[in-house]
């Protein structure tokens, strides 16, 4: 049993404190998004809720690419939590998801606060709250 234990030890982020694993956790659920938004559009609707005929193929495979991008980036910056570069690139691809579906709820209108929407809005302004005050913490000049 250690054995296993050990061994799963190695796959994960080498860092003091629990950002690069929030990175890695956030990242596997973005590949599960990437993959669901081929197979179904069902959960991307529920996200979408008040305008789901806005919901198509197209759009799905657009938004799975763009979740596919954001968990390579998050991925990066699991395992290289004190470059700069990924960590700054972390942080956009969490600025620009809180834009996203903040716009789409309160300028387009095709999104209601419901749970579809919650959890993508409570990852994106967690990570970046918690990125910006941990910032000198991980990023070393």
């Amino acid at each position: 049993m250690y054995d296993i234990i050990e061994g799963m030890n190695n796959w994960l982020p080498n860092s003091e404190g629990l950002l690069a694993y929030w990175q890695l956790l956030v990242a596997a659920a973005a590949v599960f998004n990437f993959l669901q938004n081929f197979a179904t559009l069902k959960l991307t609707s529920r996200i979408y809720n008040v305008k789901p005929n806005t919901v198509t193929a197209l759009q799905a495979r657009t938004f799975a690419v763009w979740t596919l991008t954001s968990a390579v980036v998050r991925f990066y910056a699991a395992y290289n939590i004190h470059n700069k570069l990924c960590y700054d690139m972390a942080m956009l691809t969490y600025l620009i998801a809180f834009g996203h579906f903040s716009s789409e709820w309160l300028i387009y209108r095709s999104a209601s606060m419901n749970l579809g929407l919650l959890s993508p809005v409570i990852v994106s302004t967690t990570s970046l709250i918690w990125m910006f005050n941990q910032y000198t913490f991980y990023v070393r000049r």
